[in-house]
């Protein structure tokens, strides 16, 4: 199920996702440990939703949701979790620029000699990215092991996990479009084999 990536250049891309509380990040670790390099497309929106111009467009779309300069998250995320095509509006504000410094970091990863670049993105299939990569890598864990850990580290209700969770992809749907799967309902042993496994399939390391 590989595909062929949308850029020439080197590095070869591998997509990193997986449904909320799979322990995507903790994945994402164990291949930075590897030496890989990671880019994290959270952490990147996260910046992008600093910058005033995308600051102006949020407080446009969604007004009262910027406060003296600053992006109010919790009041963003209760009206645009609240209704798809807000979250579709939300979306197509700040996604094009997450890809747009996402390129920026490969093209530093490319000069630095990088021959694999992980691109972790959490809506990777929700925004028909994986044709942009030559093979995908999808986290998973049983339902109730990653409701449990999303209420454990952010404090929201099962209910609110499982709307939260009813809105991406079905966990199945990602695994059938996988390149592989991995496991993460056991321990971080188990799981570090599993990432080793499906990179010396892939030939890295």
């Amino acid at each position: 199920m590989t595909h062929p990536a949308s850029s020439t250049a080197l590095p070869r891309r591998l997509g990193l996702t997986g449904s909320i509380g799979a322990g995507k990040s903790t994945v994402a670790a164990l291949l930075r440990a590897r030496g890989l390099t990671v880019l994290d497309a959270d952490a990147q929106a996260r910046l992008a939703t600093e910058e005033p111009e995308t600051l102006a467009h949020i407080e446009t779309a969604f007004p009262g949701t910027v406060r003296n300069g600053v992006l109010d998250r919790p009041a963003l995320s209760a009206v645009a979790f609240a209704d798809p095509a807000q979250l579709a509006e939300l979306n197509a504000i700040v996604h094009p620029r997450v890809r747009a410094r996402m390129t920026v970091l490969e093209l530093q990863a490319v000069a630095e000699g990088a021959q694999w670049v992980v691109q972790d993105i959490p809506l990777l299939f929700e925004g028909g990215l994986e044709a942009g990569m030559d093979a995908v890598l999808v986290v998973d864990a049983p339902l109730e092991q990653r409701v449990a850990r999303v209420m454990e580290r952010s404090g929201f209700s099962r209910e609110e996990v499982l709307a939260r969770d009813a809105r991406q992809a079905p966990a199945a749907e990602k695994r059938e479009k996988a390149d592989f799967v991995i496991e993460n309902g056991g321990t971080l042993a188990e799981l570090a084999v599993q990432v080793d496994a499906a990179l010396e399939a892939l030939g890295i390391g």
